[in-house]
C-alpha cells in the first residue's frame, strides 16, 4: 500500500481498507486506461479516513487540484460502494517531512490532518507552441519593445518586435547559415546595395520570423552603439497590413496610413504569400515598396516561397522582390535539430537526457516550432508533477505528436514499396485482377494504408481503384488474422512497416 510521508502524516490505514483502496484504484485504472491512470492518478495516497470523509494526498497543488476537478465525483462514487457512509472526498497536498520537529507520541488518524506546505514557487511554465518561433530561446527576457513611441500614428500600424528572437538565441547550421549572414549584414549595414530587400523564404517553423525580428533588435542596437540617432522599425504581417489598408480605405485615412509607413527607416513584412489574389493590397504594398526603397530604407520580406515561386503575385512585384538578396532556409538536418534541443533545454534551465534529444530529433524532422514546442511540453509537465525527463515519460506526454509523425506516410508510397516487395507492377494495385500473387499484395497495402495513415476507408479503397470501403475492411480483417496465424507473413508486414516509418 502507498502511504504518505513524512513524520507529521498519520498511522497508515488497517489492512481491510488497503483493500478496499487497492479495489478503488484498480477499477479507476481500468475505466481511465493506463496512460491516463499513470500521468494524473498513480500518485495518489491514502491518508486517513475521519467520519464520513477519505483524506487523499497528492504531491503538488496542480495535481490536486486536477484530480479533485476531473476525477472527484468519480472516486466518492467508488467509496460509496465499498462505505456506503462515505459522504466526501477531501485532496490535500502531501506535507513535507519535519527534520526538526518530533512526532507527537499519540496522534489518532480521526483527528490528525496532514500539514499543508509552504507555497510553492510556480513552475517555468511552457511557452505556448503557436507563438511565432525562431530557433532557441534566450537566457532571459529582454525589456519590453518600443519600435515607436505610444503617441506615435505608427504605433496604430505595426505589432511589437519579440524581444526572445535575436541574434544570440538564433541556432546556426548549415540549412539556414546563409540566411543568417544575410540578416547580420543587413542589421550591420542597413539598405547596402544588392541587400535590399531582404528576401527570406522557407517552410513553416524554420526560423524566417526569428531572422527579422534578430536584424531589427540589431539594427536598433548597432545604431544607439554607434552613437547614431536611432533608426525606426515596423514590424507586421502581411495580413496586418491588408486590414490596416482596408481599415484606412474605409475611415478615408488612406493618405495617413501611406505616410506612416513610408516614413519608416526599417519596414519588416512577415508571411507576404498571404497577398497572393489581393490585388488592390499587392497595388498599395508596390507603391510602399518602391518609395521607401527609392528613399534608402530598408525593407525585409518573409515568404513561404521564392519570388519567383509566388504565383498569384504580380509579376512587377516579383521582379522587385527578386532584384536584392534571396535567402531560403533549408528543412533541419538532424545535428541542427539536437543543436535547438540543446539550446532550448539550457535556456529552460532543466536536465533534459541525451537519449530524449535524440528521440525527439529524430521524431520531429519537419518542424523547429513543433520540435520546441514537444520540448516545453515535456519540460512543463516534468515541472508541475515534480519529476524529471524520461524517455518513457517524453514517449507518454507526446504520444498525439509522435503518432501524428509516425502516420505522415502517403498510400502511394505504400503502394510503391509493397509492390516492390511482392515484385508485382505498381498499376497491379489498382487493377482489377484478382490472381493469389496479385490480390495479397494488395490487401497488405490495404493493410499498411489503414494502419499508417489517417485516411478514411472509403478514400482507401478509391485509391486502390475505387473499390468499395467493405474491400478495405475485409482485407485489414484478412491481413491482422493472417498475421496471427503465419508468423513468417507476420514478419514480412512488420518488415514492410518499419521500411516505411523510417
Amino acid at each position: 500500500m502507498e502511504n504518505a510521508v513524512g513524520p507529521s502524516s498519520p498511522p497508515s490505514p488497517p489492512a481491510q481498507l488497503a483493500e478496499v483502496w487497492a479495489r478503488i484504484r484498480g477499477r479507476l485504472r481500468e475505466e481511465v486506461g493506463e496512460v491516463e491512470y499513470r500521468t494524473w492518478l498513480r500518485q495518489m495516497t491514502l491518508s486517513a479516513i475521519q467520519g464520513e470523509e477519505v483524506i487523499v494526498l497528492l504531491p503538488t497543488r496542480f495535481l490536486r487540484d486536477w484530480v479533485r476537478g476531473h476525477y472527484g465525483d468519480r472516486l466518492r462514487a467508488l467509496w460509496q460502494a465499498e462505505i456506503p457512509a462515505i459522504r466526501r472526498i477531501d485532496f490535500r497536498v502531501t506535507p513535507e517531512p519535519r527534520a526538526a520537529e518530533p512526532a507527537p507520541e499519540a496522534a489518532p488518524a480521526a483527528m490528525e490532518a496532514p500539514r499543508q506546505p509552504p507555497r510553492p514557487a510556480p513552475p517555468r511554465a511552457a511557452e505556448p507552441a503557436e507563438a511565432p518561433t525562431g530557433l532557441a530561446e534566450p537566457l532571459g527576457r529582454a525589456a519590453p519593445a518600443a519600435e515607436v513611441r505610444p503617441n506615435d500614428p505608427r504605433s496604430d500600424w505595426t505589432a511589437p518586435l519579440d524581444p526572445r528572437f535575436t541574434f544570440d538565441t538564433f541556432v546556426v547550421g548549415k540549412p539556414n547559415e546563409f540566411a543568417y549572414a544575410c540578416a547580420r549584414r543587413v542589421a550591420e549595414k542597413p539598405a547596402s546595395p544588392g541587400f535590399n530587400p531582404l528576401f527570406l523564404y522557407g517552410g513553416v517553423g524554420l526560423g524566417k520570423t526569428h531572422l527579422m525580428h534578430a536584424a531589427a533588435w540589431a539594427i536598433r542596437e548597432i545604431g544607439a552603439a554607434e552613437g547614431r540617432p536611432p533608426l525606426s522599425v515596423a514590424y507586421m504581417s502581411a495580413e496586418k497590413f491588408m486590414y490596416r489598408f482596408i481599415a484606412a480605405l474605409r475611415s478615408q485615412s488612406t493618405m495617413e496610413f501611406k505616410e506612416s509607413l513610408r516614413s519608416v527607416d526599417v519596414l519588416l513584412i512577415d508571411d507576404l504569400q498571404f497577398l497572393i489574389g489581393k490585388d488592390n493590397t499587392q497595388e498599395e504594398f508596390f507603391h510602399t515598396f518602391n518609395a521607401l526603397v527609392d528613399a534608402g530604407k530598408q525593407i525585409i520580406v518573409s515568404a513561404d516561397k521564392s519570388p519567383s515561386d509566388l504565383s498569384g503575385i504580380e509579376d512587377r512585384l516579383r521582379t522587385r522582390l527578386g532584384c536584392g538578396m534571396v535567402a531560403d532556409l533549408h528543412a533541419t538536418t538532424y545535428e541542427l535539430r539536437i543543436s535547438i534541443l540543446q539550446a532550448k533545454a539550457q535556456s529552460q534551465g532543466v536536465p533534459v537526457p541525451p537519449k530524449v534529444m535524440e528521440f525527439l530529433a529524430h521524431k520531429i524532422t519537419s518542424n523547429v516550432r513543433e520540435l520546441e514546442g514537444a520540448l516545453n511540453r515535456l519540460i512543463a509537465h516534468a515541472n508541475l508533477f515534480g519529476r524529471p525527463v524520461t524517455l518513457e515519460g517524453a514517449q507518454e506526454v507526446l504520444h498525439d505528436i509522435l503518432r501524428a509523425h509516425d502516420r505522415r506516410v502517403t498510400i502511394e508510397e505504400i503502394q510503391k514499396r509493397v509492390a516492390e516487395h511482392y515484385n508485382i507492377r505498381l498499376t497491379d494495385m489498382s487493377s482489377p485482377r484478382r490472381a493469389r500473387n496479385v490480390a495479397r499484395p494488395r490487401q497488405v497495402a490495404m493493410y499498411l494504408a489503414k494502419q499508417l495513415t489517417s485516411r478514411s476507408l472509403p478514400e482507401i479503397g478509391r485509391r486502390f481503384g475505387g473499390r468499395d470501403h467493405t474491400t478495405v475492411m475485409h482485407a485489414v480483417s484478412r491481413v491482422a488474422e493472417l498475421m496471427q496465424a503465419d508468423s513468417a507473413f507476420a514478419e514480412d508486414v512488420e518488415l514492410l512497416r518499419r521500411m516505411l516509418e523510417t
